[in-house]
């Protein structure tokens, strides 16, 4: 019978020179890290596109209070409250009336506000328009990026425009 040490010694060697599996092993290291980066890009994606849907949204509500509302509104002293709800409906639908963005994602408050700008303008105070969207985000992914124990599950931002009102 052979020595105990001999038996191993033969087994390593053999099993030592054998790469089979060895694509499999390091595929499986390498795949968390390719699902974290993979989950990173769709959920940095998501958030551009979003903002930017928003930012447009802001902008096309914010040309439309620009031109609907008085050119004397300074000079009157009325406000801009009284179209919060058409600027609401420009920010959250796009043309064709379906919402613009994908789940987990809402417009939490749309909020126009006036400013009197007093120069050497045609009109005197120039009346500026603003309309601030609030966004908020919900991540789907919230659980790949936790770290230890804590995570970021909602982000939450405010996006302006202003405009020089033309009138109506």
């Amino acid at each position: 019978m052979k020595p105990l040490k001999t038996v191993i010694s033969r087994q390593f060697t053999r099993f030592h020179g054998d790469q089979s599996g060895a694509a499999l092993v390091e595929f499986a290291l390498i795949l968390p890290i390719m699902l974290l980066m993979f989950a990173v890009i769709i959920e940095g994606a998501r958030l551009m596109w979003s903002y930017q849907s928003v930012a447009a949204g802001v902008r096309d509500a914010t040309r439309y209070l620009a031109r609907v509302a008085p050119v004397d509104i300074c000079t009157v002293g009325r406000s801009v409250t009284a179209y919060t709800s058409d600027l609401e409906t420009i920010v959250r639908s796009g043309k064709s009336g379906y919402s613009i963005f994908p789940t987990g994602i809402s417009v939490n408050s749309v909020t126009p506000s006036l400013t009197c700008v007093v120069g050497t303008y045609r009109v005197s105070p120039a009346p500026v328009v603003q309309v601030s969207a609030s966004l908020t985000v919900t991540f789907p992914f919230v659980g790949i990026f936790s770290f230890n124990g804590e995570s970021i599950s909602t982000v939450t931002t405010t996006i302006r425009d202003q405009n020089r009102v033309f009138g109506s």
